[in-house]
């Protein structure tokens, strides 16, 4: 059921795994650090130089999605870790491989063999847990072992040195997530909707993970406990259930006791983060099931889209703070906290940041969860849906920190590139309920900004402490959701479906009134109904509270070859600030990755990458000399896919994977098509003037 491959490289590795800390220069953790922030203190690429990066070498998975039902959905987000020299990274499909961080070479590759004839409800996996066993002598198995979950609900543990699973953890190396879960999917059906995407923690010798689970299929679901195992062995040490099952329970006052008996997700999909000190691990939950409905879950949904703090060797719940009431909007919290030192007025405070999707931007002090950053709770808009009871506030920061659009979206805000495309979006926004952000979701249809892509996703901020700055990568693009009642849905064709809705996903949110459908706010030629800037880098500056620069990130080049217009494009992923004044970003539909400036906002070099880089970049060092790499394996609708991993070098030697047409190359193109435009009206007027002369 499981296949490794290892060489003589397997040896090598296993004296370097056990001997002691991780090099400087290493990315060994998600997101750079224990408790993320995708922050790297190399210097040695720098404003100065970074033109000089080119290619250092590039790897393919293989992974295409061959023999899997949907192909089309796979995708390659990983961040792949570096310690000792060695890069760790997996594939959409839990694949996991260990590279020569310098050149490359294949060492290992272990693949745990997901089932191929099956849907999965979110086939991603972000990447892999380094953990060295302090205890284990040199040499011994598994001192060093790479840990990851599985989109069939697994936790493996493998031998860091040669790729073979540690035999004494678990049954054989790996841990099965389905124990002690009321409800999971059948063995028959075609779907797959409990996994794992996003990498487990480690504090202490405790592994922690949460867990992903499909979306609006029913109120009864999953629970999205979120569980500590032994990191050695597998066994489960505890769990913590984000919705209160007992009535004596003191979360319970924001639940209905029955619903809450049978509610399921609230999950935390994205990645955590620990602070290694306070032994705390902090959680970032999600929307109780249904996101659209919830009237089957009466109440603020204590600890839903939250941000709690758990004690990692206990389970115990320290704090928590929710930062929307009641979800009704696909609102999960879906990136991972960043932990920071902000400096106010009052002094540093050590502090957790929380960027979410509604585009807020959160800070709570870590040992307390007391608000660091002003919150208020702020009235919204009234359901009217019957059985549903929408919270009559909701908590916001301060305006400044408030980084998507949250105004309502009127057909004066109707966009199209030509007069019958914006007139067709007039109309459909017209038809829809929109009164700015949290209005309810509604049976004629109602308008989400942002919709349920963010704001922020799972691609998160980087924090640049000493600048005191947060890069921040923001979604525009307003998206729309109505509620279907039951006999409606159940008369509904899949054929009336698709021409009635193209492009729209519907779900049945069995155990509720409802079905739902949503789709992004397109013209019917599947344009943004809404002007761009459609992705956007924000950097707030944490001492004022206020937003240091924005701008659009993302050309229309893809679909407007040789123009170099920075109109500001979907995007997905996440962005890594260095000390040295750099920040690096994919993410955007354009394929492309960008060094920016990090204390102005600009363009100082951009590379095309052979795909969407809808991932987080990691930054790290071998033997002195800096590198950095981008997962580029794009998404469904973003462009096309691929499998590829590039990693750059100053002055490296590698090959460039895609032709690089430059922005100076671009403006002679676009220069020359204009000269060319502007000469066609004297053309014709001069050879009118002749055939005037010879008549």
């Amino acid at each position: 059921m499981r296949r490794w491959q290892a060489g003589l490289a397997g040896v090598l590795l296993a004296v370097g795994a056990a001997s002691g800390q991780a090099a400087e220069g290493d990315w060994a953790h998600y997101g750079g650090a224990p408790g993320g922030g995708q922050f790297s203190p190399l210097t040695q690429v720098t404003p100065a130089n970074v033109r000089r990066l080119k290619v250092a070498w590039s790897f393919h998975t293989g992974e295409k999605g061959a023999g899997l039902r949907d192909p089309e959905r796979m995708r390659f987000e990983a961040n792949p870790l570096v310690v000792d020299g060695v890069m760790y990274l997996t594939t959409g499909t839990d694949i996991v491989f260990a590279l020569d961080a310098a050149t490359g070479a294949r060492h290992w590759s272990f693949d745990p063999q997901i089932a191929r004839d099956k849907h999965y409800s979110d086939p991603a996996s972000r990447g892999v847990t380094y953990w060295r066993d302090p205890q284990a002598g040199a040499g011994t198995a598994c001192a060093a072992r790479i840990v990851f979950g599985t989109l069939d609900a697994r936790l493996i543990a493998l031998d860091a040195a040669n790729g073979q699973p540690c035999a004494g953890f678990g049954r054989g190396g790996s841990v099965d997530l389905h124990a002690g879960i009321a409800r999971i999917d059948q063995p028959d059906r075609p779907w797959r909707n409990y996994a794992v995407t996003s990498p487990p923690v480690i504090s202490g010798d405790v592994l922690i993970s949460g867990s992903s689970i499909g979306d609006n299929r029913a109120h009864t679901q999953e629970q999205g406990v979120v569980r500590g195992f032994d990191v050695r062995t597998g066994a489960e040490l505890w769990r913590w259930d984000p919705v209160p099952r007992r009535a004596d329970d003191r979360r319970a006052a924001g639940w209905q006791a029955d619903q809450a008996h049978t509610v399921g997700s609230a999950n935390a999909w994205p990645p955590l983060s620990v602070d290694v000190a306070l032994g705390l691990v902090y959680v970032p939950t999600g929307s109780a099931s249904p996101d659209y409905y919830g009237g089957e879950r009466l109440g603020d949904n204590r600890d839903a889209n939250s941000l709690v703090a758990l004690d990692a060797k206990s389970g115990r719940r320290v704090w928590a703070q929710q930062l929307v009431h009641h979800d009704l909007w696909d609102y999960d919290l879906a990136s991972q906290p960043a932990l920071a030192t902000v400096q106010t007025a009052q002094g540093p405070r050590a502090a957790v940041l929380q960027a979410t999707k509604t585009g807020f931007l959160f800070a709570f002090d870590r040992r307390t969860g007391e608000p660091v950053f002003p919150i208020s709770e702020v009235p919204v808009q009234a359901s009217d849906a019957p059985g549903e009871q929408v919270s009559p506030t909701q908590p916001m920061p301060e305006p400044a920190l408030r980084l998507a659009r949250h105004a309502p979206v009127t057909a004066d805000d109707a966009w199209g590139p030509t007069p019958s495309e914006k007139a067709a979006c007039a109309k459909r926004i017209g038809g829809l309920r929109s009164e700015g952000i949290f209005t309810p979701p509604s049976v004629r249809g109602t308008i989400a900004s942002p919709g349920w892509g963010g704001g922020v996703n799972w691609g998160g901020i980087a924090v640049d402490q000493a600048r005191q700055l947060a890069i921040v990568p923001v979604l525009d693009l307003p998206m729309q959701v109505a509620l279907i009642p039951r006999a409606d849905y159940d008369a509904l064709t899949s054929e009336e479906a698709r021409t009635r809705f193209p492009g729209q996903e519907f779900t049945g949110m069995d155990g509720t009134p409802y079905a739902m459908r949503r789709g992004t706010l397109l013209s019917p030629n599947s344009t943004p109904c809404v002007a761009p800037p459609w992705g956007r880098l924000v950097a707030v500056d944490l001492r004022t509270r206020t937003v240091a620069w924005e701008r659009p990130l993302g050309t229309l080049e893809d679909v407007l070859p040789w123009l170099p217009l920075e109109v500001g494009m979907p995007l997905l992923g996440g962005a890594v600030s260095t000390q040295s004044g750099l920040t690096l970003i994919a993410a955007t539909a354009d394929s492309r990755l960008r060094a920016i400036d990090t204390v102005t906002g600009k363009t100082l070099w951009s590379s095309k990458l052979p795909a969407g880089g809808q991932a987080t970049p990691s930054v790290y060092a071998v033997n002195g000399k800096e590198y950095i790499a981008i997962a580029a394996g794009g998404r469904e609708g973003m462009g096309r896919l691929d499998d590829a991993l590039v990693v750059y070098t100053l002055d490296g030697t590698g090959k460039a994977l895609v032709f690089q047409h430059g922005i100076a190359v671009r403006m002679t193109v676009l220069a020359l098509l204009a000269i060319a435009i502007l000469a066609l009206p004297m053309l014709w007027w001069r050879r009118r003037r002749r055939a005037k002369a010879r008549a």
